[in-house]
């Protein structure tokens, strides 16, 4: 990568990882302090914590389509703001609706498409896949930190504080947006990043790719729910809110370092299919755990570390299968599927959980979650083994017009080469290749010499 795309890639991820950090802080904590709240009843705590997930899941294509026509940056500041609004609302509210508006606000600002386009832009196409792997991984980090660092916050400030917070972050990041990043030449359409909405219902006729959305559906679905009651049993236990960080900062560091070698089983050793079929079964099995003993506060921190070990494992695995799976032309509509059944996972698995939890207990939220798990159990039981096919871009901008036919049916001819997709109007071409046999000084030769030509 130049020094520019860095800059880019990494103030990118950091906007991306702010935004997170600030809607992920308030899952441990919500449920201890909404309960002083007017008007808080399970449901309704259940719903402030999932709420985000339903505007997310609703705008954020909108606002990816916004950001081709009206601009990248503008429509990220847009969102910043909204989720800044959203911030301030909840943090100044007294009762549960005040703050259930300031987390549906929070949520409006559904940006991530628009900053994965900015990403596209401002990177040429050899480095994008690094590119959207670097804010993909931002997630993953201000996940693990906002869980930590939200019930030290809120020991002392109240999920006020919290809110305060997240609207700092917020503009923090809308610095970052002006003074930061750099602004592209040239904004155009990029499939592998965007969603383009003629292709989007052939992503949801291929049985592939919905069986992996319906998987991160249940995923984040289980998820809220759990964090809807994690929180009041580890309180029930003995353990004051503001020290839970002690049981999620070493149940995730060692829940991550125990996926590693499945993840490397998985994907150097081509063993996908049975490590994700096994990480969807510990989320069950630690489930069933969770239903049986979560009064005793070590089985309940034993149920949790294997809970996130299926958990981390699948959101490792579940973004590389919808990469393995879908046409590389494709990819970007393919993942704006999969983020909006994440986000409505989690928006149905907060509502349910406080509904369950208010009608039946803890312990039975446990059991719905583990019934979810069991029929993603069978969803990917009967799921295709994926080929291991990796995507890489080749733009064509030093190859005539005339030409790009032969240059295309030169390139599908290389050994390892499964599928090559010419998409005229970005000057690339798409592939899908096999690491493994790719045959990469042929692909380089030809790449030198067509340019030459």
């Amino acid at each position: 990568m130049s020094s520019m795309e860095r800059c880019a890639t990494l103030a990118l991820s950091g906007i991306y990882a702010l935004r997170m950090l600030g809607l992920f802080m308030i899952l441990p904590v919500l449920s201890l302090f909404a309960e002083s709240l007017e008007g808080a009843t399970p449901l309704l705590i259940g719903l402030a914590i999932s709420i985000y997930g339903l505007s997310q899941a609703f705008l954020q294509i909108p606002f990816g389509l916004m950001s081709d026509r009206f601009g990248r940056k503008k429509i990220i500041i847009i969102g910043l703001i909204l989720f800044a609004s959203g911030s301030v609302v909840a943090a100044l509210s007294t009762t549960i609706y005040g703050v259930l508006i300031g987390r549906a606000l929070q949520g409006s600002g559904a940006i991530a498409a628009a900053i994965m386009a900015l990403a596209a832009d401002l990177t040429h196409e050899v480095h994008r896949t690094k590119a959207m792997a670097m804010i993909g991984a931002s997630i993953g980090i201000s996940f693990g930190v906002a869980v930590t660092i939200g019930p030290i916050i809120a020991g002392f400030s109240g999920i006020q504080g919290i809110f305060w917070l997240t609207a700092v972050l917020a503009f923090l990041a809308i610095f970052v947006v002006l003074f930061i990043v750099p602004n592209p030449k040239q904004s155009r359409m990029h499939s592998d990043a965007e969603l383009v909405p003629a292709q989007f219902t052939t992503v949801l006729k291929d049985k592939n790719l919905l069986r992996l959305d319906y998987g991160i559906f249940i995923l984040h679905l289980i998820l809220t729910a759990s964090f809807m009651i994690v929180p009041l049993l580890l309180r029930d236990a003995g353990l004051i809110p503001k020290n839970h960080w002690m049981v999620y900062l070493p149940v995730l560091v060692t829940s991550m370092a125990t996926i590693i070698p499945f993840v490397i089983i998985a994907e150097k050793k081509r063993k996908m299919k049975i490590v994700f079929v096994g990480a969807v079964a510990s989320v069950m099995l630690a489930d069933i755990v969770l239903f049986f003993f979560n009064a005793n506060l070590n089985l309940l921190i034993a149920g949790l570390w294997l809970f996130f070990c299926g958990f981390n494992l699948l959101e490792a695995t579940l973004p590389s299968l919808i990469s393995k799976t879908a046409p590389g032309n494709l990819k970007g509509t393919a993942m704006g599927a999969y983020s909006s059944s994440q986000f409505m996972g989690a928006f149905i698995g907060g509502t349910s959980g406080g509904w369950v939890y208010g009608e039946f207990g803890a312990s039975y939220v446990f059991l719905f979650c583990a019934c979810a798990a069991a029929s993603w159990l069978i969803v990917a039981l009967f799921m295709n083994a994926p080929e291991y096919l990796a995507n890489l871009l080749i733009s064509t901008k030093n190859i005539a017009a005339d030409k790009l036919d032969a240059f295309l049916a030169d390139i599908a001819d290389v050994e390892g080469v499964a599928d090559a997709s010419l998409q005229s109007s970005e000057q690339v071409v798409y592939l899908k290749v096999d690491n493994a046999v790719l045959d990469k000084d042929r692909l380089q030769y030809l790449l030198g010499q067509w340019s030459e030509a």
